[in-house]
């Protein structure tokens, strides 16, 4: 006949052996999860990262258009001046020098303008860029590699538990433990050899 703690530890063990290799699975598959979690996070950064480079180059190329065209229609229209002015025969006078003045600055302005701007989009993309980092690292998440060793230990410590558990409840029973069994009582020695 079978012993039955021998069986039900048999059982256990085997038990043990299962979820054992089925939590090394899962480790590595959570291991490998957590690996693609990053890369896609990092990706998604990357691909963030592009669209605002070409964005602030796109507003920077339109700016310096702007501040081009602004420049030549001011140009245009000062030697326009100029050039009527000469064409009638008038000396540039105060007043003329004054309207030629308000030229320049109405160009300084708008130049200034589109500074400002450029400066204000620039702000806003370096806050754009630091919240993709952060977006980044909240995408992100802790990578732990599979633990063979802690699983086996685990898987052991259960077998061990069974098996003291059995014995705990043979105790509570009444009935001879294995550690019983093989101490013989020196009282009992004494009967059998008279």
């Amino acid at each position: 006949m079978c012993n039955p703690t021998v069986a039900l530890l048999a059982v256990s063990g085997a038990s043990a052996v299962l979820q054992y290799q089925q939590g090394k699975a899962q480790q590595k598959a959570q291991y490998e999860q957590q690996k693609r979690q990053n890369e896609l996070a990092k990706q998604n950064a990357i691909q963030r990262y592009a669209t605002e480079q070409l964005r602030i180059r796109q507003v920077a190329d339109q700016s310096s258009a702007k501040g081009l065209e602004a420049t030549l229609k001011a140009r245009k229209a000062r030697s326009e001046y100029i050039s009527q002015a000469g064409d009638s025969g008038i000396a540039l006078s105060g007043s003329t020098n004054a309207l030629l003045a308000n030229y320049y600055r109405t160009e300084g302005n708008y130049k200034n303008s589109l500074a400002n701007n450029m400066n204000i989009n620039i702000s806003q993309f370096e806050r754009n860029l630091q919240a993709i980092q952060f977006g980044q690292e909240s995408q992100s998440t802790y990578v732990q590699a599979p633990n063979p060793n802690l699983l086996f230990a685990s898987s052991a410590l259960n077998v061990a538990n069974t098996y003291y558990s059995l014995e705990y409840q043979k105790e509570l029973a009444g009935l001879k433990t294995v550690n019983q069994k093989s101490t013989v009582d020196p009282t009992v020695n004494n009967m059998l050899n008279t």
